[in-house]
């Protein structure tokens, strides 16, 4: 379960305005805020772990009930919501983590009890009573150790971008309203499909707009480098424009200049392989 338990990791998230939910969800987070429960994305990583960790136990027998914990915004008057969805999400990385591996291997990282829990949660969560009940089922955080796909700086402008390198306290993240987060994913995946065709990073933007397109159309996107922050320095974070590298790669393919995007793609590649390859130094 690398990108639960991962210090290094980046983050997309999606908060969605309380009408998104049904009544009791809305009336539940209303509470959480006014109990002024909410933590901010630089301590609610480590509080994720947290959770996850002490309730999984020494043995990893068994899936835990977690707590309905979320990431708040308040926009324009308006409270949005990234529940963590951490007992799916466990769920989900439980499996994981199974497939692809021995049968022997497997058992030995998540055991079979705790692979039946898993699976008994997704097929309820994706049940169609539970739909009727709550509306299509929803998670609103995705996470990815060492480094950021090159897939999510599509949906932001470097002009969105929010650095804090003062203190102990390191952020860089990108918000922006999630209709010009699809509208810069339907506009490159039409140049993608006409320049380079069903390639593997048409089909990543492609699943990864498909993911957008699940949630109310008055949200929020937010792109966080997370835990990326404590591998570079301040000079690096400052200098940082990977949304717009990868604008002026797209544009450069829409316009049919192979070269200018080649060299476009290889910065931002040689830039995130960096990052990387510090994973082989921890």
């Amino acid at each position: 379960m690398p990108s639960l338990f991962a210090s290094f990791a980046s983050y997309l998230r999606v908060y969605e305005p309380l009408a998104a939910f049904d009544r009791e969800r809305q009336v539940y987070w209303r509470r959480y805020v006014r109990e002024g429960r909410a933590v901010g994305p630089l301590e609610g990583p480590g509080r994720q772990r947290t959770a996850v960790i002490e309730a999984l136990g020494a043995g990893w027998t068994r899936l835990p009930d977690l707590p309905d914990e979320a990431y708040v915004l308040e926009s324009d008057d308006t409270l949005l919501v990234c529940p963590w969805n951490l007992r799916v999400r466990v769920a989900e990385a439980a499996l994981s983590a199974r497939d692809g591996v021995p049968s022997v291997l497997a058992d030995a990282f998540v055991p079979p009890v705790l692979a039946g829990q898993a699976r008994a949660v997704i097929d309820d969560w994706r049940s169609g009573a539970r739909v009727l009940e709550h509306g299509v089922p929803r998670v609103h955080e995705q996470a990815a150790t060492w480094g950021v796909p090159l897939r999510w700086f599509v949906f932001v402008d470097l002009a969105e971008r929010d650095l804090i390198v003062t203190g102990a306290r390191r952020a860089l993240r990108y918000r922006t309203e999630i209709s010009k987060a699809r509208r810069r994913a339907s506009r490159g995946l039409s140049v993608l499909r006409k320049s380079v065709g069903d390639a593997p990073i048409t089909e990543a933007v492609e699943e990864s707009a498909r993911w957008l397109e699940e949630f109310h159309p008055r949200s929020v996107v937010e792109l966080d480098y997370g835990g990326l922050v404590r591998l570079l320095p301040d000079e690096t974070l400052e200098a940082d424009d990977s949304p717009g590298l990868v604008s002026a790669g797209l544009a450069a393919l829409g316009r049919g200049d192979a070269e200018a995007a080649g060299e476009a793609y290889e910065k931002l590649v040689a830039r995130w392989r960096a990052v990387q390859l510090l994973e082989r130094c921890n």
